[in-house]
């Protein structure tokens, strides 16, 4: 399948590494120019670095700035006045029984993991359907709906990106905008590295800690492996094209089998 996206710009949150890097990546290989975002201005000239090297004809540019706040997502848009593909990928996660979770962690992952992606699509949504094209994209989670002992308050934001999306995708009905939530099952980054480590104990082998941390527990993958990031992206790349022009208000699962159930 020919995936041409020139011509588009697209904007991927919390993309200077894992897996929205890996989506920054698979879009400027497809032709768009890609916009990558961070926190801070290191992280992101490191992610530009790394792109540039690996696909030097790209067109990649930077935005520093949080995004899980009002003020950088419109310094965001300062910089971007207008986007085609709006990814929104920015995410926290992290183990804690739930009954420790207090009033201010939660509030903080809803504001990282919900609210980020909410104002982003608030402020582009306008100018895509004005212009008849668009494409939105959240990256949830087989946690959103097989909530994880471990990370209820996780879970519980990504089962609200759900919602979100598909209430976007009727706002936007007709329009020649979509908007979707690719489900995207345990992902081998970095940080997924560390949270192995802390599930099911440091020092172990990388191959045997992720063996022992998908049987023990992600027993329901039908992988039986952490999926890569390159493999996700493949998903949002593809519902960026025009070819995914008939896919809207859908919970597009990339999970490697985990959500043990017909529909999402």
């Amino acid at each position: 399948m020919d995936i041409d996206l020139s011509g588009r710009t697209a904007f991927v949150s919390g993309s200077t590494q894992g897996i929205g890097r890996a989506i920054a990546a698979g879009l400027a290989r497809a032709g768009a120019t890609t916009v990558v975002n961070g926190r801070s201005d290191g992280s992101v000239a490191g992610a530009l670095d790394a792109l540039r090297a690996e696909l030097p004809d790209a067109d990649v540019r930077g935005v520093a700035a949080d995004v899980a706040t009002a003020e950088g997502a419109e310094a965001v848009r300062a910089q971007v006045p207008d986007v085609d593909i709006l990814i929104n990928n920015l995410g926290i996660f992290g183990a804690r029984p739930v009954l420790e979770v207090d009033d201010d962690e939660w509030r903080h992952y809803f504001e990282v993991n919900v609210l980020s992606g909410v104002r982003l699509a608030r402020l582009y949504l306008p100018g895509m359907t004005g212009r008849g094209w668009g494409r939105v994209q959240f990256i949830a989670s087989d946690s959103a709906v097989v909530i994880p002992e471990e990370m209820v308050h996780y879970g519980v934001s990504k089962t609200a990106l759900l919602a979100v999306s598909r209430g976007y995708a009727k706002a936007v009905a007709g329009t020649g905008v979509t908007v979707n939530t690719v489900l995207a099952g345990p992902t081998h980054t970095g940080g997924v590295e560390d949270f192995v480590a802390e599930m099911v104990g440091d020092g172990l082998p990388w191959d045997e800690a992720q063996r022992r941390f998908m049987a023990e527990h992600r027993p329901n993958s039908l992988l039986r492996r952490l999926i890569e990031p390159e493999e996700i992206a493949g998903m949002v790349v593809y519902l960026s094209s025009p070819h995914a022009s008939a896919t809207t208000g859908g919970a597009i699962r990339a999970d490697g089998g985990y959500v043990d159930a017909i529909l999402p």
